[in-house]
């Protein structure tokens, strides 16, 4: 069953992500992919699946563990993790806006 987390049960008070790359809305899907949508209604789905089992995944190789995984939330915008670990939205929107699905690179 998909985790679904929305920005405005995580922004700051006063705080308006509004930029059309951020995130507004994802869900954790099977085998470390996230849906995601952005504040333009851009979506898609990001697989970081490549990224979490490389050899060289430094902090991501943490979100291998499922429940790790599944507690990604947003925060102003930006995917998150509690270890720490995140991904840049811009880059995210970009790939998202290009193909609907991007493979994370290890």
């Amino acid at each position: 069953m998909p985790i679904e987390t929305a920005t405005q049960e995580h922004r700051p008070a006063g705080v308006t992500a509004a930029a059309p790359w951020r995130v507004r809305a994802v869900s954790v899907q099977p085998g470390y992919r996230l849906s995601i949508t952005c504040n333009d209604g851009t979506s898609g789905v990001v697989d970081m699946s490549a990224l979490v089992n490389s050899t060289n995944a430094g902090i991501y190789a943490a979100l291998k563990d499922a429940k790790l995984f599944q507690q990604v939330s947003i925060e102003l915008g930006v995917l998150t993790w509690p270890n720490g670990a995140d991904l840049d939205p811009v880059w995210v929107h970009e790939e998202i806006g290009k193909n609907k699905t991007w493979s994370v690179p290890a």
